[in-house]
């Protein structure tokens, strides 16, 4: 029965490579799914909404705050989330990227155009 036992682990431990490598596709087609969601998506909706906050800013600072104080100050401080969001996003976007694409989920796995050095073939 010990020795039923250890073949039964050996072959659960020689087949795990195989079985990890057969979901593997369909692991990748989930993160590509959820990738071109999230760049098709929700980044350029969370963009818009931080220009409408800049922009709300921008009028209640100059617009509405005229004489008023507060409102000038609010208006200030809608801007400055607004940009320290936009900073914050381009940052998020760009870390995320680069470990998608050192992980090997990125899209862009073929570079197109490369220079290269003329050859003489005679």
């Amino acid at each position: 029965m010990k020795k039923f036992g250890i073949y039964t682990l050996t072959l659960a431990l020689v087949m795990m490579p195989a079985l990890a490598l057969a979901q593997f596709g369909e692991v990748n087609d989930f993160f590509d799914d959820v990738s071109s969601f999230i760049n098709g998506t929700l980044i350029p909706l969370v963009f818009a909404l931080a220009l409408l906050v800049f922009i709300y800013g921008m009028f209640k600072y100059f617009i509405l705050g005229g004489g008023d104080e507060g409102s000038r100050d609010e208006g200030k401080q809608l801007m400055l989330w607004a940009v320290i969001g936009f900073v914050m996003m381009v940052s998020i976007f760009g870390v995320v990227n680069l470990v998608a694409g050192g992980l090997g989920f990125s899209e862009d796995e073929n570079i197109q155009n490369i220079p290269n050095v003329p050859t003489n073939n005679r």
